[in-house]
């Protein structure tokens, strides 16, 4: 009879983690978050928090910003999945300092604050091309929404489309 070695799911085991030790240097979210903390003036969210003297204190927008743009660089898009990789995802967990912000709270932050987003996402790929983190082969600023109708059968090369359209 064969002899396996013992293995048990229901063992505990504790790890220490760093969070600052999982942001490698010379990574996306090592530059991603030096830019945010070092180079970026977020002061254009202040006027967003009026809480200096009562209402629950609020996620530093530094913290919200970090996540979302890296949510984005892993094409994670979704308030829902944000929420979900700052809980379960060690790199979401670093950059937002372990702070889980509610999907809620996500969803509002890009929602409301879409305009500010947007100048502070154009000054991240600046310094990031100052870094010679940009390759400056491809590269797009993208907000494109395709129509529901959009098809793969109509996705191709020209050549390839204008041959589909004349068999039809």
């Amino acid at each position: 009879m064969a002899r396996y070695k013992h293995y048990d799911l229901n063992q505990a085991k504790m790890i220490p983690l760093s969070y600052a030790d999982q942001i490698v240097e010379g990574s996306f979210e090592y530059a991603l978050n030096e830019i945010v903390e070092e180079h970026l003036d977020v002061s254009v969210f202040e006027h967003r928090y009026r809480n200096d003297a009562t209402g629950r204190s609020a996620y530093d927008p530094k913290v919200l910003l970090k996540v979302v743009l890296y949510g984005y660089y892993r094409g994670i898009v979704s308030s829902r999945r944000i929420a979900e990789a700052c809980r379960r995802n060690v790199v979401f967990m670093a950059l937002s300092a372990d702070s889980r912000p509610h999907f809620t709270t996500i969803a509002a932050f890009v929602s409301n604050l879409e305009h500010e987003i947007t100048s502070l996402f154009g000054d991240v790929l600046l310094y990031a091309s100052e870094l010679g983190l940009i390759g400056k082969e491809h590269f797009a600023i993208d907000g494109c929404k395709l129509p529901s109708n959009a098809s793969k059968k109509w996705s191709g090369t020209h050549k390839e489309l204008v041959r589909r359209s004349t068999r039809n």
